[in-house]
């Protein structure tokens, strides 16, 4: 909830935080950025994984998410792509304000993810 105070939503009022987990039990957080140019917004689980990359962190294994939205919602596709890079494994959670909750595995949410090497990910 702390990453979503930090949300940029101006054009969508859809704000979003997140919140991933290392292996190593680290936490790095992201917010959604949007921009005039649509195409230029930043999800914040992608701004998350962003950041922890940038760190040298690339082992996770559980992400939080935090909407305003009445219903607990769902990584889009694209995040869903960039976590299966580094996470093919990786537990999904998602948090409204009203305490409302809903998990989910990568696999069930992207079940035929795109991977140059198909023997990579998900043992």
């Amino acid at each position: 909830m702390r990453a979503l105070v930090n949300a940029y939503a101006p054009y969508s009022n859809f704000r979003v935080g997140a919140a991933l987990k290392t292996r190593g039990g680290e936490i790095v957080i992201g917010c959604n950025m949007e921009n005039s140019a649509y195409g230029l917004a930043i999800c914040a689980e992608t701004l998350a994984v962003a950041s922890a990359v940038s760190q040298g962190l690339t082992d996770f294994d559980e992400i939080a998410i935090a909407t305003d939205d009445a219903e607990p919602t769902p990584p889009c596709g694209a995040c869903r792509q960039v976590l299966n890079e580094f996470a093919p494994n990786i537990r999904i959670t998602s948090y409204t304000r009203d305490g409302k909750e809903a998990a989910w595995t990568l696999e069930e949410l992207l079940p035929h993810a795109f991977v140059l090497n198909p023997s990579r990910g998900r043992e």
